[in-house]
């Protein structure tokens, strides 16, 4: 009898499709670029894209004392961070503000705009969750991004490092996007 990897396509299927990969390491970065490509496209219009939204959403989520602090939250070079919020200045979406403990220290806050904007985005990648979990129900969607959050979340409290690896592979050339 023929490997799996032997077998020709369509095998063991009445579809003539064949049966999904069975390494776990294949699935998620397969699942990952799906989602990244998806939401890419989903945020052609932020300036800086995926990246942007890291940054509103963490901006957003604490209350930051500096733009480093920013960068180290959002999992972003601070290098990048300064010419994001630039562009996100200008768009209006943030502002940076003195820190009135520090004025060395610049404070970054959402705009109204900003607010609004992070809303809408936030509404348009749960629908990009949505389209890429669309084999699922409703029901086994919101189970999987739970046990996929309670995982992440163990992992940055082990190693915080894995974050900004996940983020640098996301960016990169083999995984566009997020």
């Amino acid at each position: 009898m023929p490997s799996e990897a032997a077998q020709p396509r369509g095998a063991g299927r009445a579809d003539g499709w064949a049966e999904p990969h069975p390494d776990f390491g294949w699935a998620l970065a397969t699942l990952l670029r799906a989602y990244v490509h998806a939401a890419d496209t989903a945020l052609d219009d932020l300036p800086g894209g995926s990246r942007a939204f890291r940054l509103l959403a963490s901006v957003a989520r604490d209350d930051l004392p500096s733009q480093l602090a920013v960068a180290h939250s959002a999992g972003l070079d601070r290098t990048v961070v300064t010419y994001l919020l630039d562009d996100l200045a200008a768009a209006g979406l943030v502002e940076r503000r003195p820190d009135p403990s520090d004025r060395r220290a610049r404070r970054v806050v959402l705009t109204g705009a900003g607010r609004l904007r992070l809303e809408e985005i936030e509404d348009r990648l749960r629908s990009v969750e949505d389209e890429v979990l669309a084999s699922l129900d409703a029901r086994e969607r919101a189970q999987l991004r739970a046990l996929v959050r309670r995982v992440a979340g163990e992992l940055r409290d082990l190693e915080p490092t894995t974050c900004r690896h996940v983020v640098e592979m996301a960016d990169g050339a083999g995984c566009e996007g997020s």
